[in-house]
């Protein structure tokens, strides 16, 4: 893999120039990244420390609140930095850095996503045998899968920009460097490498979102047999995660399945689902979870 180009650095226009509007969006960004990694590494704590969240859907849900920590962690402390800064530059090896290590992350949550909805239907279609179903052995194993398949595709991301010449325009309209910006700014005609883009990102996103969809349409259709109290326990534990498919999966559709192109709104677009989802995260899975909110009392009464 080979990069032929003259730029050692790139320039993020980020949201605004207007120093006041950098100020209060410093601010909000600020307190929105406290948010969650406080609320993600609470989640996390709770789940290892308390025993009675030993359930393969928690371990899960540690994982998710784990990688939203590192996803969050990519993308939010720089733009706070350059919001401070009045050049907001960042080098050719960091760019390719952030990334690849955007991609990894995001596109492991999405299958996380995907693999959190099989351990959803083994619970409320054979509760009886979940635990021997889902069991330690494919818990970690569904985990190295999920792992597996965000490496590959990052992977593939960061060799195609990695091997594209840059000799021009150095300026990325965006907040970060992401794959559409990175494309416009190549001094060679990206048609087939926008078309193989989509395919990777795009494709993931659209087919993975519609067998989601198909999947929590049988789910909640079996709760028909059920009785009042088990189908308000299940359509609780769904909720959560069809809220977080639909505010993850939404966004990324509108980015990526479409050819190579900018718009004005894909930087609130990008920022909806890199910096505000992490942090609606914990507030989907520990208001709406009466044993996690327990879990995390008595955590604090131990201490």
């Amino acid at each position: 893999m080979r990069n032929n180009n003259n730029i050692t650095e790139f320039v993020l226009l980020g949201f605004s120039q207007d120093p006041s509007v950098q100020k209060a969006l410093c601010v909000m960004f600020l307190l929105t990244y406290i948010v969650t990694m406080v609320g993600n590494l609470l989640i996390v704590v709770t789940i290892i420390a308390s025993h009675s969240l030993g359930s393969p859907m928690y371990f899960f849900l540690a994982c998710l609140s784990f990688i939203d920590v590192v996803y969050s962690t990519t993308i939010s402390p720089v733009l706070i930095v350059d919001l401070l800064c009045d050049k907001k530059a960042i080098s050719f090896p960091a760019c390719m850095g952030q990334l690849f290590i955007d991609h990894l992350f995001g596109s492991t949550e999405i299958f996380l996503l995907v693999g959190m909805t099989y351990d959803c239907y083994v619970a409320i279609h054979k509760p009886l045998h979940y635990l021997t179903i889902i069991n330690r052995r494919v818990c970690v194993l569904l985990l190295l899968v999920v792992m597996t398949g965000g490496f590959v595709h990052s992977l593939f991301q960061i060799i195609v920009v990695y091997s594209l010449p840059f000799c021009g325009p150095n300026v990325i309209d965006h907040f970060f460097c992401d794959m559409y910006p990175l494309l416009e700014l190549a001094c060679t005609d990206t048609y087939f490498i926008g078309l193989t883009v989509v395919f990777n990102g795009g494709a993931i996103c659209m087919v993975f979102f519609t067998l989601l969809l198909i999947s929590y349409g049988v789910i909640l259709n079996s709760l028909k047999a059920y009785s009042q109290e088990g189908r308000q326990k299940a359509l609780s534990t769904c909720s959560s995660h069809i809220t977080m498919v639909v505010l993850f999966f939404v966004p990324c559709i509108f980015m990526y399945v479409r050819p190579v192109s900018n718009f004005p709104i894909d930087k609130f677009i990008t920022m909806f689902y890199t910096v505000i989802t992490p942090m609606l995260n914990t507030f989907i899975y520990t208001l709406r979870n009466s044993e996690m909110q327990s879990a995390i009392e008595k955590l604090f009464c131990k201490s």
